[in-house]
């Protein structure tokens, strides 16, 4: 049975996509399989896949409008080792069209519902707006994954998104929950991020993810040439630290 994940930060240039689609390519090199959803109509988690959004016949588009389902809208990427089902600019056109239809926030859910025995993870990489799309997510999900760098500005969006987390939990989704805070692009030469790692440590306890993503250019190199850090460059320390927080990300599942 897939556990599903949303990948969620409501302030934007956080590393959303990048923690996305590269946890997805390590969860896939220490052999799970997954599907990433790409819930963002800029389709950079699709291309950040090799996947080339314009020539897709399909995509989370259809899915969500109920004319495909994804195992017909899903393409498995070779280079990466995992399912994707694609976004494009078709996808901007879903919240205007959503907003007629009938349980139109939990879509998403009952289309993954039919997929649930054939992954193990279900990655889904949200906009940063608290739309329509990321409602759909949210309510697919068993729990968020937060990636954050540790600014002064991360924590005050971080408490916007832990209350639309409470909320959704409340009337929507019951399952619901926080799984951890992912520390990326992190420098520990900075004074600053060290002393809100450790206020992020002191308030959050256990859900602080141990594995920390340092600041790395080979990662932010990677998507100009379609691939998750983890495929480009699998020596990059960034990507190490991505494959050893897929490894403590299998743990914390077989834990819960």
């Amino acid at each position: 049975m897939a556990k599903i994940f949303c990948v969620a930060n409501q302030k934007g240039g956080v590393g959303k996509t990048t923690t996305t689609v590269n946890l997805a390519a390590g969860l896939a090199k220490v052999g799970q399989r997954v599907l990433m959803v790409d819930l963002d109509p800029q389709g950079n988690a699709t291309m950040g896949s090799g996947v080339d959004k314009r020539a897709m016949q399909l995509s989370v588009y259809d899915v969500l409008l109920e004319s495909a389902s994804v195992n017909e809208a899903a393409i498995f990427s070779e280079k990466c080792g995992y399912h994707v089902l694609g976004a494009n600019r078709e996808l901007a056109g879903a919240e205007v069209e959503l907003v007629e239809v009938e349980r139109r926030e939990r879509r998403l859910k009952q289309a993954l519902a039919a997929v649930a025995d054939e992954y193990d993870f279900v990655l889904i990489d949200c906009p940063p707006s608290l739309s329509m799309l990321t409602l759909n997510g949210l309510c697919s999900a068993h729990g968020v994954i937060v990636p954050m760098q540790c600014e002064y500005f991360a924590l005050e969006g971080l408490t916007d998104l832990v209350n639309t987390i409470k909320q959704v939990h409340a009337n929507l989704n019951k399952d619901l929950q926080i799984i951890g805070l992912l520390r990326v692009m992190f420098d520990p030469r900075i004074t600053l991020q060290q002393q809100v790692s450790d206020q992020l440590k002191a308030h959050f306890g256990d859900k602080v993810f141990d594995t920390v993503i340092p600041r790395n250019v080979r990662l932010a190199e990677a998507p100009s040439y379609g691939l998750p850090g983890v495929v480009f460059d699998p020596a990059a320390r960034g990507s190490q630290a991505f494959i050893a927080f897929a490894e403590e990300m299998v743990q914390r599942i077989k834990a819960m």
